[in-house]
């Protein structure tokens, strides 16, 4: 386990958040997986995965997540953990509006962001309040974004590179950007978001690792259950 995941374990446990998808019940029902999928250039986003006790196949465990959705009475919240960060001082990471023809980009971690960095992501009546903590858990600010759909959003990175979307279609030559995975051990029940911060046409490598979330997501188990109060208490 990472320096930065055991320092997120030691503050949050095994807090997360209410984000589930909608009408599904287990993280290998959520999502089918990609078809093709995705060769991943060079090996370090698959040892980096294995470091963190993950048993994914880069190659072939790719899952077609483009845009998620939050369930549960629309007062859901998740926590996004950054657990790797290529380009650190240069890449912005947040969420959009899956729906919109021009979406608009609803920051989440700064440029400034380095691993264990996290934040929460609560959605409630149309808005999505995000509070930014550093590795030491101390909250960097918070912030309130209007028109944020709890239905329908996805993950971008902006960094010198470009933008690019977790929706193929987005990013140039509709090619992926962003892969995802699910968690499986320790992480059964959490998702890996992996960037790529180059496109093809700008000498992208592949790999996949520019930057590297988990988001913590809540599963259906009493096991892994949490409340919002729970999550919150965990903050005093």
């Amino acid at each position: 386990m990472s320096l930065a995941r055991r320092a997120f374990t030691s503050v949050v446990g095994v807090a997360a958040a209410c984000v589930m998808l909608a009408g599904m019940f287990t993280p290998a029902a959520a999502f089918n997986l990609r078809v093709p999928q995705v060769a991943v250039g060079g090996s370090s986003l698959q040892t980096y995965l294995n470091g963190v006790g993950e048993s994914i196949n880069v190659n072939t465990d790719q899952l077609d997540a483009q845009v998620w959705n939050t369930s549960v009475s629309g007062n859901s919240t998740f926590t996004l953990m950054v657990e790797f960060a290529g380009n650190a001082a240069s890449n912005n990471l947040g969420v959009y509006n899956g729906g919109a023809a021009v979406p608009t980009l609803f920051q989440v971690f700064p440029g400034a962001a380095s691993a264990g960095w996290f934040a929460t992501c609560h959605f409630a009546g149309g808005n999505m309040v995000v509070t930014l903590f550093d590795n030491n858990s101390i909250i960097q600010g918070q912030t309130t974004y209007n028109g944020v759909d709890a239905t329908d959003f996805g993950f971008y990175l902006q960094g010198p590179g470009g933008t690019f979307y977790s929706q193929d279609a987005r990013n140039p030559g509709g090619v992926a950007q962003i892969l995802t995975f699910a968690g499986s051990g320790q992480n059964f029940g959490d998702w890996w978001e992996c960037f790529e911060d180059l496109s093809p046409a700008g000498g992208s490598d592949r790999d996949f690792d520019d930057a590297i979330l988990l988001l913590q997501s809540v599963g259906p188990t009493p096991t892994a259950s949490r409340s919002w109060g729970s999550i919150k208490s965990l903050y005093k």
